[in-house]
């Protein structure tokens, strides 16, 4: 969409004549001067149609970036999500070895225990003996016969018990 570059090529076959160059050797220059300008350089036209350009090229690209980010987003949520499942399945994993393992230390204690017991040890009563100091003889016990009241009678021999047939 380039418009041609206005390029006065008689003016410069003019100067270049007046400064003493062969005429056939101008227009050539002319000529070779006249592609290149028109070939390599930008017009003005030129030059907003492609910031027209780039803005669209921006426009996409800030789209296409602001997808981007969203997706990244999400997938960091589920990660985060499937990393904190994996922390809580690991937690549970270990209290439940922790708890075996207890259990079987706890087990091997009372095997060791009943494979070798512990010498028993009388302890007695704190209240009952002190220290260095001797216990007091009890008292003796007198028993005396109780009378036999008229009232009661006598005890009477037990009854014979019959014999299995």
């Amino acid at each position: 969409m380039s418009t041609t570059i206005a390029f006065d090529t008689h003016a410069y076959v003019k100067k270049l004549r007046d400064a003493g160059v062969d005429e056939h050797q101008a227009e050539i220059q002319a000529e070779a001067i006249l592609a290149l300008v028109e070939e390599r350089l930008a017009t003005k036209q030129d030059m907003h149609a492609l910031k027209r350009d780039l803005a669209d090229v921006e426009a996409n690209l800030r789209k296409d970036m602001a997808s981007i980010e969203s997706n990244l987003k999400r997938d960091i949520k589920e990660l985060d999500t499937k990393t904190e499942t994996r922390l809580k399945e690991l937690e549970l994993r270990m209290v439940i070895k922790m708890g075996a393992m207890i259990l079987g230390g706890i087990g091997l204690v009372f095997g060791l225990m009943r494979a070798w017991p512990l010498p028993v040890q009388y302890v007695p009563y704190p209240g009952t003996q002190e220290k260095n100091i001797p216990a007091a003889p009890a008292p003796p016990v007198t028993v005396s016969p109780i009378p036999a009241s008229p009232a009661t009678p006598a005890p009477s021999a037990p009854a014979p018990v019959p014999a299995p047939r």
